[in-house]
């Protein structure tokens, strides 16, 4: 699934600069920044244009995917957790967050 959450992105690219061993004017100066637009960037400060991520990605030697998307489990997760969450109500607020989602997923098609 996309990320479209630019401090997310931001977090996961400063977890890769930080697990390279990089500072961020290593990372601007390698992808050809300023010290100030790739501090932004970590911040989630800043849109990047596809050119920008691809050289950063290249500097970190990572994917794109590897900070635009999350994993499928995360979801499966979030599931699990929303299901737990569903089975501790009581009947009837059970019985009106199952309607809730079942208004919400007709709404759909």
């Amino acid at each position: 699934m996309l990320i479209y959450d630019f401090r997310k992105i931001g977090d996961r690219l400063h977890a890769y600069r930080k697990k390279m061993g990089m500072t961020q004017a290593e990372v601007a100066e390698a992808a050809n920044l300023a010290d100030r637009t790739y501090a932004d960037i970590e911040r989630g400060n800043v849109n990047m244009r596809l050119e920008t991520v691809l050289r950063i990605c290249q500097v970190l030697h990572i994917t794109p995917d590897e900070i635009l998307t999350e994993e499928a489990s995360s979801i499966v997760s979030q599931q699990n957790e929303l299901w737990e969450r569903l089975n501790m109500l009581s009947p009837k607020d059970k019985e009106t967050a199952l309607t809730l989602l079942s208004v919400y997923l007709k709404s759909l098609n």
